[in-house]
């Protein structure tokens, strides 16, 4: 049941985040924390973003601005080995507290905590307009880099505070999408390296059927993204799903899940 639901999100998701700002990894990672330990459903969510991100890079990784690659991307991936480095070590601290409710005793992990807030924190910038036309200047693109890879090596959240720093960048359309892809690759190819040292543990080799299954599903959803050529604004989706992400990561955070 797991391969079903997670494919068909990660399909769907795939289309809607080619041009629409949505994140796959936003998305992806809370359906995975459903079924799997917080650490290994990022990982998972990260193997299935870079092989989606592969794929666009065939697609329209040409257009990418070299002069950006260079002042965001660098220090993107700098970060994102910082990022990754906290998350596989926030896995192993302990518990920070629980508590009863509904008859049961709860128990809340700091990586939970963490990730939950970091979820709740980029599914409200789809919520709250002041976020969605939040733009820094062009001379702020390392400081973008590493905000953006760094968040992105411990949640796999970069997508939005990306777009933030690159839309004052001055690139066009395919620039910036292209720049975007190849940015997110970099991030990917980072802390998958990083998780890499505790896949083995976490169980990753033995959901490998799965990883397949999403991946081809994000890689099919991308290519009708593209065959889409044009801008996609779905708000009302856009708020729903931002709230249901919301709400997953309340309960993560409670120690529900």
């Amino acid at each position: 049941m797991e391969i079903l639901i997670i494919s068909i999100t990660a399909f769907l998701a795939a289309i809607l985040t080619f041009f629409s700002g949505f994140g796959l990894g936003t998305i992806l990672a809370p359906i995975f924390m459903l079924f799997f330990p917080v650490d290994l459903a990022i990982a998972l969510t990260g193997v299935v973003h870079f092989c989606n991100n592969i794929f666009k890079l065939f697609l329209v990784g040409r257009n990418a601005d070299k002069d950006v690659l260079i002042r965001f991307g660098i220090p993107a991936v700098i970060a994102a080995f910082a990022g990754s480095y906290l998350l596989i070590n926030l896995s192993e601290f302990p518990m920070l507290f629980d508590y009863n409710a509904f008859g049961k005793t709860w128990e809340v992990y700091p990586i939970k905590f963490i990730i939950a807030l970091l979820l709740i924190l980029f599914a409200s910038m789809d919520l709250i307009p002041y976020f969605s036309k939040l733009q820094f200047a062009k001379d702020k693109l390392p400081l973008g880099g590493a905000l953006s890879g760094f968040f992105g090596g411990l949640s796999g959240n970069q997508g939005a505070l990306r777009a933030a720093f690159l839309i004052k960048a001055g690139l066009s359309k395919k620039a910036f999408i292209g720049t975007a892809v190849v940015v997110s690759s970099l991030v990917d190819f980072t802390r998958l390296s990083v998780y890499a040292t505790r896949f083995t543990q976490a169980g990753l080799i033995d959901n490998l059927p799965l990883v397949t299954y999403a991946t081809l599903s994000a890689i099919s959803g991308a290519y009708i993204g593209n065959k889409l050529l044009r801008k996609v604004t779905l708000q009302f989706l856009q708020v729903t799903v931002a709230i249901m992400l919301i709400a997953i990561s309340i309960l993560l955070g409670a120690g529900f899940l």
